[in-house]
């Protein structure tokens, strides 16, 4: 992927307009992590939270992402985004970006691919909805929730997370790999040492699969 960094703006890019008049439809959007380990419950997720997700589903339905094939401003995975149930249905009936019905595994391995490709998982639920429906893969130049968040940061009334990164400061090298990997601003490097802004962290996971010292967990957000 390239041209990610926060705050930067782009020709072809949403509108405070648009973006009000989506997150209207949003009750909530989650950061999902995904094969990282949680320090609070020792374990390695695997996709768990996602799978959850998935397997209650009676339709999955992948297609494009609307996002970036509207925006065009990088080159992540576009066949990334999944809707679920009657979200899925309504979705293969009109045909949008190519959706194609898939079997859990398939839409798993999607997910993972989008993973390393450097993208944040988020689970959203609509207005109506008593659990995710839709489950996209993000970037922040691209996605409408990541930008609203970003860049005029009036997404903060519906995104959350439930994790939040932690970092054995004695383990890490600093070796600066999970500052590329972070999409919120929560690291940065400071005289070539890793500074870390809590506040900034929505618990994505991306910094903790990468780090090759093995120096980041996450947790639960207290």
């Amino acid at each position: 992927m390239v041209d990610r960094m926060q705050g930067k703006r782009y020709v072809n890019d949403w509108t405070t307009d648009e973006l009000e008049n989506i997150y209207s439809d949003i009750t909530h959007a989650v950061t999902v992590p995904v094969d990282v380990k949680v320090k609070a419950e020792h374990r390695i997720l695997d996709l768990g939270s996602m799978e959850e997700i998935l397997s209650g589903a009676d339709t999955i339905a992948i297609q494009g992402c609307d996002c970036r094939i509207n925006k065009e401003n990088c080159d992540a995975p576009l066949e990334t985004c999944i809707n679920l149930d009657e979200a899925g249905k309504s979705l293969l009936e009109s045909g949008r970006h190519n959706p194609r019905r898939v079997p859990l595994e398939e839409a798993l391995d999607a997910l993972r691919i989008s993973h390393e490709a450097g993208l944040v998982h988020m689970a959203y639920t609509m207005e109506g909805d008593d659990r995710p429906k839709i489950i996209c893969s993000c970037c922040t130049c691209c996605c409408h929730t990541l930008s609203g968040l970003l860049r005029f940061g009036i997404a903060r009334h519906v995104l959350r997370s439930e994790m939040i990164s932690v970092t054995d400061t004695d383990a890490c090298t600093d070796s600066g790999i999970c500052v590329k990997r972070c999409h919120f601003g929560a690291r940065k490097m400071v005289d070539g040492k890793i500074a870390y802004d809590p506040d900034q962290c929505f618990g994505c996971g991306l910094c903790v699969s990468t780090c090759p010292a093995n120096a980041i967990t996450l947790e639960k957000r207290s």
